[in-house]
């Protein structure tokens, strides 16, 4: 009898579940979007309730489509989108708010405070990370400072936190019947509350954002059986065993096991991350330092990433928001309707700038504008945003490696662009590579799930399953290439100190 790994990818728009073979081939999938909530300005929300519900929906679908039963399945793998927190009541299972999603920006109030005594990098030495909306700690903060009883809840011991990956692992082994409430070292490492060295919690950094030690899950390595699915579901007995924040899985899956190993996806946004090896390594150009994986009682592997907030959910701004195009696809084809991006430039500062600027009161602008300028060029200044924002994290990276990468590997949906990768190619000056499997996010949680239950025998063998599909070669002239930069990195300070006592 055949067997396979099923990994559960909660992302920030839908959720999937696929099957894997030991060849790490994709089998079958399910994949269904769930509502993005937008109470006011900055605010971005989530339903965890229509998220578990549509997880559970998406394994069905998945099994059903290759004729898969709980037998043929070997262990789960639980993959997710990082620092959206989730409160919920232990005792009734219910969400005291919903999910506040890592784009939120509603928390600046609480940055500025918490950064009134040392600064924005007040915690980064212990936590490798500055002060910032996006991060998990303050929006639990939020949430027990501004929903009605749950600072009371929780200090009574009611109320437990988690990253997506928490409350689907919650609900899938068994919720209020004896769901396990745990995390693995990626997810903890992206709270704000995590030490780096010890993997531990921090007890002084809980306590400065006055949130109980009792609501935080357990922290466990990446790979290893953390339980089984309840007999309620329809893996019912099968092993739990992989957790990696998305980032994180996705470096995996591309096999970047090696120290200087280092992929970019593009998603909702783009997130670049270069494995460390046992080292911890804090950046001095703006990228964020983070555990890449643990597997087992292995010593932590670490990496230091640059995140970009908004690429992928730029191009549903331009279809949900603008209308300018009626599906995601179509972006490419209007950008082809014109040979370059008439100076137009968008810089997509929706939630402020991520890395390597990390400027809270940045807001998105579109620059260059004249009477020339048409959608064409709009949906060009959008795809290659994208580009220009991975160029400036790659350099980042590059200064704090103190050597220049030769090439960059990538996945995620839009790289099946190939307008946009060509332009990345050229704006990078460096070769662009796609493997054949770009669902890297679910694979790496599928590896790290079928490592724990011997699946796999070991990284090597995972490597062995990787090959190039496709790769772009830089075209561009290197006085182009300046220009383009220049021009760009111009417009970025056009985004920059828009927020103000007035403008929220």
């Amino acid at each position: 009898m055949s067997q396979y790994v099923i990994a559960i990818d909660q992302g920030t728009t839908s959720s999937r579940a696929i099957v894997f073979d030991h060849d790490g081939n994709i089998v079958s999938s399910g994949q269904k979007e769930h509502e993005q909530i937008f109470p006011k300005a900055g605010w971005v929300e989530h339903d965890a309730v229509e998220i578990w519900d549509n997880t559970r929906e998406v394994i069905g679908t998945a099994l059903s489509k290759a004729n898969l039963t709980r037998h043929d399945i070997v262990a789960v793998g639980i993959t997710n989108q990082r620092e959206t927190a989730v409160v919920w009541d232990k005792t009734t299972g219910k969400p005291v708010y919903n999910a506040i999603v890592w784009q939120d920006t509603r928390t600046q109030s609480i940055v500025d405070e918490l950064a009134a005594d040392g600064g924005v990098e007040r915690f980064k030495q212990k936590v490798g990370l500055p002060l910032a909306t996006y991060f998990s700690g303050t929006k639990i903060k939020w949430i027990l400072d501004n929903v009605d009883g749950a600072r009371e809840k929780a200090e009574a011991g009611d109320l437990i936190f988690g990253n997506t990956d928490s409350w689907v692992t919650w609900n899938l082994t068994g919720g209020t019947d004896g769901g396990v409430h745990i995390t693995d070292v990626t997810n903890a490492s992206r709270t704000m509350f995590m030490d780096l060295e010890t993997l531990s919690w921090d007890d002084d950094i809980l306590a400065a954002f006055g949130v109980p030690r009792s609501m935080m899950p357990a922290i466990k390595s990446s790979s290893e059986v953390y339980g089984t699915v309840h007999t309620s579901q329809l893996l019912r007995e099968v092993p739990v065993a992989g957790i990696l924040g998305d980032q994180q899985a996705a470096t995996f899956g591309q096999a970047a096991f090696e120290k200087g190993g280092a992929k970019n996806t593009y998603g909702t946004g783009n997130f670049l991350i270069v494995n460390t090896g046992e080292e911890i390594v804090h950046s001095k150009n703006g990228l964020l330092t983070t555990v890449c994986y643990r597997l087992g009682d292995a010593k932590p592997v670490y990496a230091l990433e640059g995140s970009i907030a908004v690429t992928g959910s730029l191009i549903q701004w331009l279809r949900d928001n603008l209308g300018l195009i009626s599906s995601a696809p179509e972006v490419e084809k209007l950008a082809r309707t014109v040979e370059d991006n008439g100076g137009v430039y968008i810089v997509p500062a929706f939630s402020g700038l991520f890395a390597p600027y990390w400027k809270g009161d940045a807001r998105g602008v579109m620059v260059g504008l004249t009477r020339f300028a048409n959608k064409g060029h709009i949906a060009r200044a959008a795809l290659e945003a994208t580009a220009f924002q991975t160029r400036e994290v790659l350099d980042a990276a590059n200064a704090d490696a103190g050597v220049d990468m030769e090439d960059l590997r990538v996945d995620g949906g839009m790289v099946a662009n190939d307008a946009l990768m060509q332009f990345q190619a050229d704006i990078l000056g460096i070769p662009v590579i796609r493997p054949k499997v770009t669902e890297t996010t679910a694979l790496g949680a599928a590896y790290a799930a079928g490592l724990a239950v011997g699946f796999w025998k070991d990284t090597e063998e995972l490597a062995k399953n990787w090959s190039e599909d496709k790769r772009w070669e830089p075209n561009m002239d290197a006085d182009e290439r300046d220009r383009q930069l220049r021009l760009w990195k111009k417009a970025v300070t056009k985004s920059m100190d828009w927020v103000d006592a007035d403008v929220r």
